[in-house]
């Protein structure tokens, strides 16, 4: 429900810049991480583009308990090889507080891909908690339905004791529905699997 009010401000917020001839895209996503050690947990985000314009709401993401919400603004060119670059800022609230300044970034050759997530988060609640998170994927689609790949992130959302984790994925498609599972630490006794589902507009 705070994912969907998130949205609700979000294209508010969007609508408010949209040109009348301009349409808007967009995504919810559902995560649900199955832990090993720890509590399961579910994680929360919609993202809304209007021409150049990027909102983004989340819930769980930085910290448990806290949602943020970002603006960002989008350069994309390219023809053989495309590129997608948006600088983000946002504010965390809830469990946590701060301004986070991130950059989402993406970059594709034929079937090849690379997508690149980065923010520093600064919790004003908890001093001397600064710390850069990151979520980077390289993607190969053989099909159109079918994305496969590795997947490393660093977060503080799930504490295994590896200040970087690494994993597998892949994700399936149909229509505006994409379903993806994310296996992390495959070697170790701190593995954990994410499922996700996507609904695309």
């Amino acid at each position: 429900m705070r994912v969907l009010a998130l949205l609700a401000v979000v294209i508010a917020a969007g609508s408010a810049h949209a040109a009348d001839d301009e349409r808007p895209t967009g995504s919810v996503t559902g995560y649900y991480y199955a832990m090993r050690d720890e509590p399961d947990f579910g994680v929360g985000v919609a993202a809304l583009d209007y021409g150049r314009w990027h909102f983004e709401a989340r819930y769980n993401y930085e910290a448990k308990s806290a949602g943020s919400a970002f603006v960002g603004w989008k350069f994309a060119g390219g023809d053989e090889v495309t590129f997608e670059i948006t600088p983000i800022v946002g504010v965390l609230f809830g469990a946590g507080r701060g301004v986070i300044p991130g950059v989402e970034a993406s970059v594709a050759w034929r079937q090849l891909d690379v997508y690149v997530e980065a923010e520093y988060v600064d919790d004003r609640r908890q001093p001397g908690s600064r710390y850069f998170y990151s979520w980077t994927e390289i993607g190969w689609t053989p099909q159109e339905w079918l994305r496969v790949g590795l997947v490393g992130q660093r977060t503080h959302t799930v504490d295994t004791g590896r200040e970087v984790q690494f994993g597998a994925f892949a994700q399936f498609t149909v229509q505006k529905l994409t379903f993806s599972v994310y296996a992390f630490n495959p070697d170790s006794s701190a593995r954990y699997v994410i499922g996700a589902l996507t609904a695309s507009f």
